[in-house]
């Protein structure tokens, strides 16, 4: 038999990046941006953007099996506490205890006055290496963070 219409190509539905694509790059995104906010001097700019991604990325461990449960807390001291419950007399749990201590610091308005907003009678803004620091920290806890969700993803 011979074709007598011209052929239509079948068009292939593109499908989107995965979950897993899609928050590598917020990630990236995130990241970059800080890098970039301290190059400009924007130092409280850098240490809100890789903040907010330290609570963010914390909350894919939502869910994930763990001990003989699962992870069930909403925010970052809590899936934070229980990661510790995990980690019990690991260097993994003093790891979380200064995570926990960082994030708390820098969402004081007394403290960091990050998160919340400084007061406004603070002092002094961050220096470009105490931020540059901060960002640094962060940066470690985050692929600490990562690493724990692939492990309990497995």
């Amino acid at each position: 038999m011979i074709a007598r219409r011209a052929q239509v190509p079948v068009e292939i539905e593109t499908l989107p990046p995965s979950l897993d694509a899609q928050a590598h790059e917020k990630i990236q995104r995130s990241l970059k941006q800080s890098e970039e906010y301290l190059a400009a001097g924007k130092n409280r700019q850098a240490v809100q953007e890789i903040l907010w991604m330290l609570e963010t990325v914390s909350t894919v461990l939502q869910g994930l099996p763990f001990g003989d449960g699962t992870i069930q807390g909403k925010y970052f001291h809590k899936i934070a506490d229980e990661l510790k419950l995990h980690r019990k007399g690991q260097v993994a749990e003093q790891a979380i205890n200064w995570m926990k201590s960082l994030h708390g610091y820098l969402s004081s308005p007394t403290g960091g006055g990050v998160r919340h907003g400084a007061t406004l009678t603070a002092e002094s803004e961050l220096s470009p290496h105490e931020a540059r620091l901060i960002c640094n920290l962060i940066r470690s806890y985050l692929s600490f963070l990562l690493d724990e969700y692939d492990q309990f993803a497995k």
